[in-house]
């Protein structure tokens, strides 16, 4: 975390030079702690969603549930990632969103959003930025799971875990990911059998190395080409308004 103590204010400042009052507005969305355990929901598909939440500590999945009773998992939150944002589009939460391990998160009111509109339009500007830039991913992740070998696929979803992890801490190739093959499975369209197979076939081809649950990268440069990754966290900011 940075001086000011907001986990959101310290993954937009990897964009921006946040001025004083800009850090303010954002850190005052944090002002409230909610803990969850793991499985525990944030958000359930269908239901009324008043509160945006900023993720604080701990990882969170959407996803949408099968006719047939399965799931997919749509995506893979981190800490400081704002979760609900695309329920401001509806009156009812597009998906269902589960703490993937303990989670701490920061509610905020919807309403707050307008708020920020108002008095901040930059920051507005930027959080229309990432919306985009992670919408764009989806469809990336879509395309590589409808289209591509479990091997790119699971490719894929370490390159994109790193990536974002990365914003806050740049150095960083080695995480504790804590997610079930079976998770992994319902995020690539595989089974458990699958996922621990082609796991196990980029730890012996030296990309990867695995103990237990924690990974880390040994090849970068040959894990983002397997997965034909781009990094959609490249983001253009030059047509932002000046700071108020």
């Amino acid at each position: 975390m940075g001086l000011g103590g907001g986990y959101l204010a310290d993954r937009l400042s990897h964009y921006i030079v946040l001025s004083d009052a800009e850090r303010v507005a954002l850190e005052a969305l944090e002002s409230e702690e909610r803990h969850l355990r793991r499985g525990a929901v944030v958000l359930e598909e269908g239901k009324a969603a008043r509160e945006l939440f900023i993720i604080r500590s701990g990882w969170v999945q959407s996803g949408i549930l099968l006719g047939n009773g399965g799931r997919q998992i749509m995506r893979i939150s981190l800490p400081g990632d704002v979760l609900g944002l695309n329920a401001l589009a509806f009156d009812q939460a597009p998906e269902t969103v589960k703490a993937l391990t303990d989670v701490t998160v920061c509610p905020f009111d919807r309403d707050r959003v307008m708020d920020l509109i108002h008095a901040q339009p930059r920051l507005t500007g930027l959080l229309l930025a990432v919306i985009i830039a992670e919408r764009t991913a989806l469809a990336d992740r879509l395309a590589s799971v409808g289209r591509t070998p479990a091997r790119a696929r699971i490719a894929w979803l370490l390159c994109d875990i790193f990536s974002r992890l990365r914003i806050t801490d740049p150095g960083q190739d080695e995480i504790l990911v804590p997610l079930t093959q079976e998770e992994i499975g319902d995020a690539t369209g595989l089974t458990s059998v699958h996922v621990n197979r082609m796991m196990r076939g980029l730890a012996d081809d030296g990309i990867i190395e695995r103990r237990g649950n924690v990974i880390r990268l040994l090849a970068e440069d040959r894990l983002f080409h397997e997965a034909n990754f781009t990094n959609r966290l490249n983001l253009a900011t030059s047509w932002l308004p000046e700071p108020v």
